[in-house]
């Protein structure tokens, strides 16, 4: 740990790189990926801590380790509870959503405006009594349907909620006449998304078969 870079001690960069990756982990919008973060950071500083004989260092943020383990053990193996509504038509909750979350929404669909709910059809995803995400579908006709919008919040944006959606109202779908849904999109992030959770790339649309 006596080797030197760039005029520092091994030691010290393992001090900054905890630095870095507590930092990065209070910047993150998933509470899963915080918390493994914040916990790869405590583990790294407490390491450092014992290491320079700085034992409040070291002893808190061992704490540290053992609090985010008991956090992710909860959020990763609990048993959620999952609830679907569909809607042909839009309510004002569902526009107070779209208007509150538009911002993070436009990041994703930027062409996306408010106007474009009021002739879709509505699936929304409630995760523990929490609005999780919403589905637009607009009918193309012909057993097709575009994806206007598919919005996970932030703190929900680990893939069950679109597949949940997807499953949950599959049949009710092919009850409806539709065969396959298609959508567009420019975000690398929405894209692995979509992938994840079934769609199948076909030239410039991403295609979900029903």
């Amino acid at each position: 740990m006596d080797t030197i870079y760039f005029e520092l001690p091994l030691i010290e960069w393992i001090g900054y790189l905890a630095s870095t990756v507590v930092l990065i982990s209070l910047s993150l919008s998933s509470i899963v990926k915080l918390r493994i973060f914040n916990l790869i950071g405590a583990a790294i500083f407490s390491f450092y801590g014992f290491y320079i004989d700085a034992l409040p260092v070291g002893i808190m943020n061992l704490v540290i380790c053992f609090f985010n383990v008991y956090y992710l053990r909860s959020l990763l193996f609990k048993k959620e509870v999952f609830e679907g509504i569909w809607s042909d038509r839009p309510d004002e909750y569902l526009r107070l959503f779209l208007n509150y979350h538009m911002k993070d929404i436009q990041r994703f669909f930027p062409d996306f405006t408010a106007e474009q709910a009021e002739t879709a059809q509505t699936l929304m995803a409630v995760r523990d009594m929490n609005v999780a995400g919403v589905m637009l579908l607009s009918d193309r006709g012909n057993g097709t349907a575009e994806v206007v919008l598919d919005y996970v919040t932030p703190q929900y944006r680990d893939y069950k909620t679109g597949k949940y959606l997807l499953k949950k109202f599959r049949q009710m779908m092919l009850e409806k006449g539709l065969k396959q849904l298609k959508a567009k999109s420019r975000n690398d992030m929405h894209i692995k998304y979509l992938q994840k959770v079934g769609f199948v790339k076909n030239g410039e649309e991403f295609v979900f078969g029903c």
